[in-house]
């Protein structure tokens, strides 16, 4: 369910109830592009199941899922019929296009040729922990992760969300634990696996980038002590997961061990669904709170919660 986790703290004064989640999505439920549209985002239902819920409960843990889809025409195919149409101008005119006349052409070939145009979806599951007051997302890239957060806000106006900070800075720790010479300086939790990206602060040196290569040798702590910081570090947690921790507190290439992978239970259905939230969620708990406290802990800069009545949502 989840290969990338980009994780947010959610304020101490935003209160929602999930019914009150699930009417504000279902003011922006997901429709397909129209033929002149080249891009159309909504939410989907987690489950798959049409007109069912927008947001699932699955044992307290709850899941949203944004759907995104786009329609792109080659901008060679745009310039080709532009520069057609350019030539014909000039033959039956004798005179070249301006900036703006070219620009509007471009437009209006890219608008006529949309209806024509290949759409490609892709959905990006989000799963709130209401007890934790943890917001997170399955996307690989900061972009993504923005736009589904933008969408997040516009459907519930309240809501107060903050990037995970600690007091260690991720590249300042990945760093010591690559200089450690024995394996009782790093957390007792996490192992260093075989993936390392690292780069140094000038923008024209090379970085240096290793894959499937034992990264406890004196080679990798040289690069460390001369600036090329890790930027990138592969991990695994107690045995159970793998991942690549990134300099800005990114999970990436998420995988869980020993045969708890969710996708591998003998279940169909529902079933299936719900004993995938379990599990996932049931590990990444604890893995995120682990994170943390091998960063020094959590940064949080948010006003003290105050007491309200009812549930934290």
């Amino acid at each position: 369910m989840f290969k990338n986790v980009t994780a947010y703290r959610i304020g101490p004064n935003w209160v929602a109830t999930a019914s009150e989640i699930e009417t504000a999505l279902a003011t922006a439920r997901f429709t397909e592009c129209s033929p002149g549209q080249d891009k159309s985002v909504g939410w989907i239902e987690p489950r798959g199941i049409a007109h069912g819920p927008l947001l699932e409960n699955i044992g307290g843990q709850w899941i949203a899922k944004l759907m995104i889809e786009t329609k792109a025409v080659p901008s060679s195919v745009v310039k080709r019929k532009a520069e057609i149409q350019i030539q014909e101008i000039e033959s039956k005119t004798g005179r070249k296009p301006g900036k703006k006349e070219k620009r509007e052409m471009c437009e209006d070939i890219l608008h006529s040729l949309l209806p024509q145009a290949f759409a490609k979806q892709g959905a990006v599951t989000v799963w709130i922990n209401p007890q934790d007051r943890l917001l997170a997302i399955d996307a690989a890239s900061s972009g993504k992760a923005d736009e589904v957060i933008t969408q997040l806000v516009r459907a519930l106006p309240s809501l107060d969300l903050n990037l995970l900070q600690t007091a260690t800075s991720p590249q300042t720790a990945m760093a010591s634990w690559l200089l450690a010479t024995d394996s009782d300086e790093l957390p007792a939790s996490i192992s260093i696996e075989k993936e390392c990206v690292l780069k140094s602060g000038a923008e024209d040196q090379p970085m240096v980038k290793y894959t499937r290569h034992i990264l406890s040798t004196e080679e990798v702590r040289k690069h460390v002590r001369e600036g090329k910081l890790p930027t990138q570090l592969a991990l695994s947690w107690e045995g159970k997961a793998s991942f690549v921790l990134t300099d800005n507190l990114q999970f990436k290439k998420l995988s869980f061990l020993d045969g708890t992978e969710p996708d591998s239970l003998n279940t169909q259905g529902d079933d299936k669904f719900d004993a995938n939230v379990v599990l996932s969620t049931g590990m990444l708990s604890p893995l995120i709170k682990d994170i943390l406290e091998a960063l020094g802990g959590e940064n949080i800069f948010a006003e003290p919660a105050t007491e309200a009545e009812g549930p934290p949502f």
